[in-house]
């Protein structure tokens, strides 16, 4: 569903993404861990088509990114650290637009049906989205991906500035669109959510992917302990 084949991805004389290469299942969510600068979110500014790699593929359900970059944004959602909406619009009027632009056009129950199953209250769906915790931002970001029908679902840092009960929620849908066959990946500095929302978790460092396991495999305190070695080796 994700295939990320061999990637390459130079500035000048520095390596950001040194020959990475991932295969991300339907229904498998796989963490990428690293400190800032580990080509992270390079990698996912290949997937997305903001930036070309040098060298190697990245694919989205079989389709090479380079080659139909436009085609692939329709068959993948991404939710970065703030999640970009139109503030003047509502939670309704963000999602209406941004299933449009992906060939999926809805009437408003239907639309609130989505906004519902990602756990947005239903007196935020009318208000103005400028109003928005980071919190239900990410919630609509999970109803467009629910509304495009998205078959991959990018995430960078989705965690970051989240209290314990929204991180907990976010998981939570998480695992709703896993069920639904969704292929994730997740850059992250978490290393708990890592751990409780991972199939399999990889450390990436100067560009490579240098170590790679099964989250189910490994207790939270050895994930950490091994992260803190890779990083001081």
């Amino acid at each position: 569903m994700l295939q990320i084949d061999r990637l390459i991805k130079r500035y000048g004389g520095y390596t950001a993404v040194n020959g990475l290469s991932i295969n991300i299942a339907p229904g498998e969510l796989f963490a990428l861990l690293g400190p800032n600068g580990a080509g992270k979110t390079t990698t996912i500014n290949c997937l997305l088509g903001f930036i070309q790699p040098d060298e190697g593929r990245a694919l989205i359900d079989g389709l090479n990114v380079s080659d139909a970059p436009l085609e692939t944004k329709r068959r993948l959602a991404y939710i970065p650290e703030q999640v970009n909406l139109y503030g003047h619009f509502t939670g309704l009027e963000n999602l209406a637009y941004f299933a449009e632009l992906s060939g999926h056009r809805y009437e408003e129950p239907r639309l609130r049906g989505f906004l519902a199953e990602a756990g947005l209250q239903t007196e935020a769906h009318a208000r103005r989205v400028s109003g928005y915790s980071k919190g239900m931002r990410q919630k609509v970001g999970i109803a467009i991906a629910l509304a495009k029908e998205a078959k991959v679902l990018l995430l960078d840092e989705p965690t970051s500035g989240l209290d314990p009960s929204a991180s907990h929620e976010f998981s939570r849908l998480l695992g709703q669109l896993r069920e639904r066959g969704v292929a994730i990946l997740m850059a992250t500095h978490d290393l708990f959510r890592a751990k409780e929302d991972a199939t399999r978790v990889g450390i990436m460092r100067h560009g490579s992917l240098v170590r790679e396991l099964t989250a189910a495999e490994i207790s939270h305190t050895d994930l950490e302990k091994l992260y803190l070695e890779t990083m001081s080796d």
